[in-house]
């Protein structure tokens, strides 16, 4: 039977490193596809249309909104995020995992509507040092630095919705982990019902 892929679901606060954590996944194992993600706010420096994100207007998100072209979307920090549908679904067909890095709210949205869907939150050692990640960007104001660590506050009281977290604090360990804990997902028998349900029509033809 082909393995079927299945879809990842990766969250945490702003400043966990989850991004550099994802990049660095997909490098190191040939499995994944990453998902791209719509966005309607600013590029940061050193960011490319089509690799960090699909950079949009609002009326153009809005649009691909009406147009039944996303698979969850939502605003953060007064901008639209959303997850194209069409290259995921093409990716899972091919057997292929993968990956969407987004937040909580979409997050919880997608495992609705895909209930084999895996959740990962990813997590600083402390507080301290997510608040050091996000001085340390440089791209960023007290201000805008301040409302993130207060909309961490918020979502620390949704990670008992996720499968697994994953502490992100030395690189390598971290990805090997978030590699360990997929490939075991594949195994559950949520995500085998196919398999099950064909060895037990196989089973009643033996009794």
């Amino acid at each position: 039977m082909k393995r079927k892929g299945i879809l990842i679901v990766v969250s945490g606060f702003s400043g966990a490193g989850k991004g550099t954590l994802m990049k660095q996944l997909v490098h190191t194992y040939e499995d994944y596809a990453l998902s791209i993600s719509m966005t309607t706010r600013e590029p940061r420096p050193g960011e490319t249309e089509g690799k960090e994100y699909f950079f949009v207007s609002r009326e153009e998100f809005e649009k691909t909104i009406r147009e039944d072209g996303l698979i969850e979307y939502a605003s953060y920090c007064d901008n639209y995020y959303g997850t194209p549908r069409a290259y995921v679904e093409r990716q899972l067909e091919k057997g292929r995992d993968v990956i969407l890095e987004i937040e909580i709210q979409g997050a919880l949205k997608v495992k609705e509507k895909f209930p084999t869907a895996l959740l990962v939150f990813v997590m600083p050692p402390d507080a301290a040092e997510l608040k050091r990640r996000l001085e340390g960007r440089g791209t960023e104001s007290p201000e805008v630095i301040s409302k993130r660590l207060a909309r961490a506050s918020e979502e620390a009281e949704g990670i008992e919705k996720y499968d697994f977290i994953v502490i992100n604090d030395r690189l390598e360990e971290c990805v090997e982990r978030m590699h360990v804990l997929i490939q075991a997902a594949h195994d559950t028998p949520l995500r085998n019902k196919e398999l099950i349900d064909d060895i037990r029509k196989e089973l009643k033809t033996l009794c």
